[in-house]
């Protein structure tokens, strides 16, 4: 979860490395760090708090050298400190280390290196492998490139590492194994990142390394191989699309509220091409190889974490209601440690954002081993998860800043609702008519949700009468379930109010009990099949003095009369109201966030891409 940047070539390093850390603070924010590498000096400069702090800090010191790593954190072993902030120098000085992951027995390595006379200043696990890469060094009296493979084959755990080797300090070394890593390729220069975002400025050519291999980079040259032998390897360099307008927040205050406001044109993207309303068709070819398969599937099991979880339940709801498959879904987290019954007749849906999700990823691992078919959901071109399923489906949501994910939402979703309604119509189950029909409506979700955003104004007046609130409670039925447990999550995510999401009929089986006159309810109560049910929920809640405020279908009266307020969302066809309805409770979690004084695109304790345990 951490980032790593890193720069060799013919720049000086620093504004380089600077600027890649503040595109990579969406990756952990609690201490920054940078090495600098002029000649054979290097100089290190790290502290606690976010990259400005590391600015203020160097100040009008050293910067100079064209050679350098840094790194922005979020703590696994040792308390956010200027200690423990990365990089990590090694005891003799020979080697400098930026780490994203945890070394599972740096214990172990540790007591070993204690006792051949290492002393260690941090709490961190990269310490120690620093340390340990040097001791190989300089027991084997072997190359840095041989050390560092060495080191690797004896270590457990996961890691993105960028290496620089002070007596061969022409070369910058990188290698991953279960974190993200990836070579941009410039001219006469070369850089490493955690994702593209911190070096696209300067090309366009990357390389996604895959786990266990590691790259050599001087300024001119690159080698790529792998931790279990010296032998090169063929290089594969994809071109990324994707410019500086996409990671810049432009006129908006924070990424979030950008996101919000992106998602008509992220779902436009991702239904472009694939719905295609004039021949009324669905055209998904990321799976059409293997849609066979598909259709023969006796179950699909939807693996992801947090808010690719939900978008997940929406899913489940669309494909068992129009295409009649059995389907589950799963936490990553607690699917890859359970014994699940996985069969070759089954499909893995594995949903992420960032396409590197570690539990989400070994989850596939899993599943791959027992024969199922693996398909991918996510936005990263290139990314493992597309790299290590059998077929897949991009979101094209675009990059995704701010740690809450918004349009990454909405776009999965975009993604479920295709897929649930092509295999729908492939069998039978969705009749022609109401199929076309559903396209027709789906064309115009995007326009649908640019009318909720017109309507801002009054959400933000609403979010200021529950800004003090220390509680709130979500519920909805159906589809709408998991669109509460999405609105819960973001609340408490950026706001820090405590938040729950729950089935419209579950508040009778204990949530009831919270109720008061000071605990704010939303009520998710458009017109669908549930709609009378969900009324009757409402008038529990106003029974108890709750207060509600009911997120309803545009021209509802019923309802008004009894919500202490109401925010109106467009009528749509059923499948498609998840896309609508979430996007007032993105805005209300944002703008009581602001009004708190929270910090919106970097919540405390949280990063953007789980990549370790």
């Amino acid at each position: 979860m951490c980032g790593i940047v890193g720069y060799i070539g013919g720049r000086t390093a620093y504004p380089i490395l600077i600027k890649g850390l503040q595109r990579l603070e969406y990756r952990g924010y609690d201490s920054a760090g940078i090495a600098l590498v002029n000649n054979t000096n290097v100089n290190t400069y790290k502290c606690r708090g976010k990259v400005k702090d590391l600015e203020k800090l160097i100040g009008t010191q050293d910067i100079s050298g064209s050679i350098g790593i840094g790194h922005t954190r979020w703590a696994t072993h040792g308390a956010p400190n200027d200690t423990n902030a990365h990089p990590h120098v090694s005891m003799n000085g020979k080697f400098v280390v930026v780490h994203n992951g945890i070394i599972e027995n740096y214990t172990f390595i540790k007591n070993r290196l204690v006792e051949k006379g290492y002393t260690f200043k941090s709490q961190t696990d990269t310490e120690v492998l620093a340390n340990f890469i040097e001791d190989i060094y300089l027991t084997s009296k072997c190359s840095a490139e041989e050390a560092v493979r060495s080191a690797l084959l004896r270590i457990i755990g996961a890691y993105g590492l960028a290496i620089i080797c002070t007596d061969e300090p022409d070369k910058l070394f990188g290698t991953r194994k279960g974190s993200p890593l990836v070579l941009g390729i410039g001219n006469g220069e070369h850089f490493l990142a955690s994702d593209a975002t911190p070096i696209v400025e300067y090309t366009d050519k990357m390389i996604y390394l895959n786990d266990e291999e590691l790259v050599i980079a001087t300024a001119n040259e690159i080698r790529l191989t792998n931790i279990h032998e010296s032998g090169d390897k063929q290089i594969n360099v994809t071109k990324v699309d994707l410019s500086i307008d996409n990671i810049d927040k432009g006129n908006f205050p924070h990424y979030m509220l950008k996101e919000i406001h992106e998602q008509p044109l992220t779902i436009a993207d991702t239904l472009r091409g694939r719905l295609l309303p004039d021949a009324h068709e669905i055209h998904l070819g990321g799976i059409a190889d293997v849609m066979p398969r598909l259709m023969q599937a006796q179950r699909i099991i939807i693996i992801a974490c947090g808010t690719s979880y939900y978008a997940g339940m929406v899913g489940e709801y669309l494909i068992e209601e129009y295409a009649r498959v059995s389907v589950e879904v799963e936490y990553a987290s607690e699917f890859r440690y359970r014994n699940p019954i996985i069969t070759p007749n089954d499909v893995i849906i594995a949903i992420s954002q960032s396409g590197e999700t570690a539990d989400t990823l070994a989850a596939i691992r899993m599943a791959k081993e027992r024969g199922a078919l693996i398909l991918g959901v996510c936005n990263v071109v290139g990314s493992s998860i597309a790299r290590e399923t059998d077929a897949g489906i991009y979101t094209h949501a675009g990059p995704e800043i701010g740690v809450a994910s918004t349009k990454a939402f909405t776009a999965q979703a975009v993604v479920m609702t295709l897929l649930a309604l092509q295999l729908g119509r492939k069998k039978g189950v969705l009749s022609e008519e109401r199929y076309k029909s559903f396209i027709d409506d789906l064309v115009n979700v995007p326009a649908a949700i640019n009318r909720i955003l017109a309507d801002e104004d009054k959400i933000r007046e609403i979010a200021e009468k529950y800004r003090s609130a220390s509680n709130s409670i979500y519920l909805g039925r159906g589809l709408l379930y998991p669109v509460a447990l999405e609105g819960a999550l973001k609340l408490k995510e950026i706001s820090y109010i405590h938040a729950e999401g729950y089935p419209a009929a579950e508040m009778k089986h204990g949530p009831i009990a919270l109720i008061d006159n000071l605990m704010p309810v939303f009520v998710l109560a458009t017109k669908d099949r549930y709609y009378e049910k969900v009324v009757n929920n409402i008038q529990e809640v106003k029974a108890r003095q709750g207060q509600v405020i009911a997120v309803v279908t545009a021209g509802d009266t019923v309802i008004r009369k009894m919500a202490d307020y109401v925010i109106e969302i467009p009528h749509t066809e059923d499948p498609f109201i998840p896309l609508l309805a979430v996007v007032p409770l993105q805005l209300f979690s944002y703008y009581v966030a602001v009004m708190r004084g929270c910090n919106v695109d970097q919540p405390r304790n949280l990063a953007k891409s789980v990549t370790v345990e």
